[in-house]
This record gives C-alpha cells, sequence and structure tokens, in this order.
C-alpha cells in the first residue's frame, strides 16, 4: 500500500478510507488515489483566498489527468492509476469540471445543486466503481451523490465559518433564508429545516438495500454511512462512532448496503 497516500486519505477523508479497505488489495491503491485526487479537487477553493485562484488550481489538475508530469504526492500515483487504466481521464475531468461550480458566489437551484452532487461525489462513486470492475458504473452514481449530500450537509458550520454556502439558494427561499443568513448562524431552527428537508429528499433517492458483489462493494459503502447520516440530519456526532464503523463492515461483509 501506498503509506503517504493512505495517510493522506485517513487524515482528510476517513469515511473513504474505512470502505477503500474493502477494495481487492490489488485495487486499493488506485482507489485511495482516486479519494485523494479528489480531496486535492476539494481543497482547489478552501485554499485561496479569492475564488478566480480556485480555477487556476483546478486547471492544475486538469493537466494533470491530461497528461502533465508533476512532482506532487497525489499527482504522482495519480499518473500511475492512469497508465495502468486503473483510472479513466473521462471519469477525473468529469470531477473537476463539477467542482466549478463552488467558485460561484452560491447555487441557485435546486436542480443545479442536484446535478452538482451527482458530478462531483456522484462522479467518485462511478469512478470507483470503474476501477473496481462493476459492469453498470453509472448505478453507483445516486448512491456517491447522496453520501455527498451527508457530507455537505455535515459541512455547513465549517462552510460557514469560511463565508461559504454550498446549499441551493431556492430551498433556502423557501425557509425565509439567504446565504447571508446561513453563513451567519448555520445552527439556526430555520436551517435545520432546510437541512432536514434536504436530507429527507436525498433519502427517498436511495430506496431499500442493494445486493452488491463482494469485488466492488467498497464502491458503494459510502452509501451506508450516507444513510445513517441523513437519518440524523440536521444533528451529526462530532466523530465516527462504533456503530457507524460496524455498519460499514457489516455491509463490506455480507455484500448489502
Amino acid at each position: 500500500m501506498n503509506q503517504a497516500i493512505a495517510a493522506l486519505v485517513r487524515r482528510h477523508d476517513p469515511d473513504r478510507f474505512l470502505t477503500a479497505l474493502f477494495a481487492p488489495p490489488e485495487k486499493r491503491d488506485s482507489l485511495l488515489t482516486l479519494y485523494a485526487f479528489n480531496h486535492e479537487l476539494a481543497r482547489a477553493r478552501e485554499a485561496v483566498s479569492e475564488p478566480p485562484l480556485a480555477l487556476i488550481r483546478l486547471q492544475w489538475w486538469r493537466e494533470v489527468v491530461e497528461g502533465a508530469r508533476r512532482h506532487h504526492e497525489v499527482a504522482e500515483p495519480l499518473a500511475v492509476a492512469l497508465e495502468a487504466a486503473d483510472l479513466d481521464r473521462g471519469d477525473l475531468l468529469a470531477l473537476i469540471d463539477a467542482r466549478e461550480i463552488e467558485v460561484e458566489p452560491a447555487i441557485d437551484t435546486l436542480d443545479v445543486w442536484h446535478r452538482y452532487v451527482m458530478g462531483n461525489a456522484g462522479g467518485v462513486a462511478v469512478a470507483a466503481g470503474r476501477l473496481l470492475g462493476a459492469p453498470s458504473p453509472e448505478t453507483l452514481r445516486p448512491l456517491g451523490a447522496a453520501f455527498g449530500i451527508a457530507g455537505l450537509l455535515r459541512s455547513v458550520p465549517v462552510h460557514a465559518r469560511q463565508g461559504r454556502c454550498l446549499l441551493p439558494v431556492e430551498t433556502l427561499a423557501a425557509h425565509g433564508l439567504t446565504p447571508e443568513h446561513l453563513i451567519a448562524d448555520p445552527v439556526s431552527v430555520a436551517v435545520q429545516q432546510v437541512m432536514r428537508q434536504l436530507a429527507q429528499e436525498a433519502l427517498l433517492t436511495l430506496g431499500g438495500p442493494l445486493r452488491i458483489p463482494r469485488r466492488w462493494i467498497a464502491a458503494a459503502l459510502p452509501a451506508v454511512l450516507a444513510k445513517r447520516d441523513l437519518r440524523r440530519a440536521p444533528v451529526f456526532p462530532a466523530e465516527r462512532g462504533l456503530p457507524d464503523r460496524l455498519a460499514v463492515m457489516v455491509a463490506g461483509l455480507v455484500g448489502r448496503t
């Protein structure tokens, strides 16, 4: 296992790190590299003071995916995974495209927001499924999107401290809110109502449990945590507890999300 990549994912994306342990050993490094790449894309907007600078960072990663050689702890193993055809360039370029909306001041409509999470976290699940040999990786997109929605809801206070709002303006407005209201008071009753509504809608799209072959169950396992978080919304534990980890372990062993 690439220890540097594993340590990065474990530190910054512990949920996906846990699920990656259920991937076949020969594919685990590439899967963790995908998750490390996704973390770097998420940092594109977080790491800069001016939104346009995020586009420069995203373009840097677009050039890496297209074949530019860069000395970087994630770019180098990413090039290896691409050369081995474990990761698909089209999947990775689509992930970069999906992140561009984070440069905008707000996400206006619910439809645009859904496309954002389907392209972003949903796209990660598709890339993971293709890597692990899922016959129809697109079927994993809604599972990944649900994990992304849960993550956005969990991160509302963090984004507010950064002066950002990644929830749809349309849904906020239906509750008498603006992005500025959320940023000023991310734990208000009205914000919690918005979070609860978005969580319930996401749960409906997930449907019931799915049987998934063990070889590519790792790509679907984030949905196990998504379901648990969406049912808790708008209140989340500060850290993952043993029941969450056990739920992932059981689902991974029995092949059922």
